[in-house]
C-alpha cells in the first residue's frame, strides 16, 4: 500500500490523484442534489425536466465510475493519520462517517440506476445525449414493476437526504479542525493553489 504524500513542512497529505478525485465527486454531488431539488420542488415545463432528468441520470452514473475509482484508489493508497492528539472516539466516529459517506455515494447511483430500470414509463437513457446506457436485466424484466419503483424511489429521496446531512456534518467537522482546533486535517485534502494561500497568509501574519 503506498504511502500519502508528504509535503516539504512533513506534514502527510492525500495524493494528487485523491485530492482531484474527492473534489471532482463532492462538485458533482452536490450538482445532482440541487438538480433533484429542482425537479422535486419547481414546477417547469415538461420538457425542461425531462432534459434535467437525462442529465441528471448522466451526471449521476459518471460519478459511480469516479466513485468507484476513489474506492479503489483509497484502498491501495494509504490516508494520511489523524492527529495524535484527537480522542480514540472521535478517532472512531471519523472513520464511521467516512465509510457511511462512501457506502451513500455508492447506494445513490444505484438505486438510481435500479429506479431508471424498473420504471414503468420505460424511458431510455442516453448519457449526455450521446451513449445509450442499458437498463439493469433484472429490474428492466420484472412483471410489476411499479411498487419496486416506489420502494426505489424512497430510498433514492431518504439516501439523498443522508448524504446530505452527511456532508454537512463533514464540512463541519473540517472546519472545527480547522479553526477551533489549528490542525493540518483539512489541508490534507486542500488543492494545491490553496496550500501555497494559507502558507503565504502565514508568511504575512506570523
Amino acid at each position: 500500500m503506498s504511502m500519502p504524500a508528504r509535503t516539504a513542512s512533513g506534514t502527510t497529505r492525500y495524493s494528487t490523484v485523491a485530492i482531484i478525485l474527492h473534489w471532482l465527486i463532492a462538485l458533482g454531488i452536490l450538482t445532482l442534489i440541487a438538480m433533484g431539488l429542482v425537479m422535486d420542488h419547481l414546477h417547469l415545463d415538461p420538457i425542461r425536466v425531462f432534459q434535467l432528468y437525462q442529465l441528471h441520470k448522466s451526471i449521476g452514473i459518471s460519478m459511480m465510475f469516479l466513485i468507484l475509482l476513489r474506492i479503489g484508489w483509497r484502498l491501495s493508497h494509504r490516508a494520511p493519520p489523524l492527529p495524535n492528539e484527537m480522542p480514540q472516539g472521535e478517532k472512531t466516529a471519523a472513520h464511521l462517517a467516512h465509510l457511511a459517506l462512501y457506502s451513500l455515494q455508492v447506494l445513490l447511483p444505484l438505486s438510481g440506476w435500479a429506479m431508471v430500470s424498473v420504471s414503468v414509463l420505460g424511458i431510455p437513457t442516453v448519457l449526455f445525449g450521446t451513449v445509450p446506457w442499458p437498463d439493469l436485466p433484472v429490474f428492466s424484466t420484472l412483471p410489476d414493476k411499479a411498487p419496486v419503483e416506489a420502494i426505489l424511489k424512497l430510498l433514492h429521496h431518504w439516501a439523498s437526504w443522508g448524504l446530505l446531512a452527511l456532508i454537512l456534518l463533514h464540512v463541519a467537522a473540517s472546519f472545527r479542525h480547522q479553526f477551533v482546533l489549528h490542525d493540518h486535517v483539512l489541508r490534507q485534502m486542500l488543492p494545491p493553489f490553496c496550500m501555497l494561500s494559507i502558507t503565504r497568509k502565514k508568511r504575512e501574519n506570523p
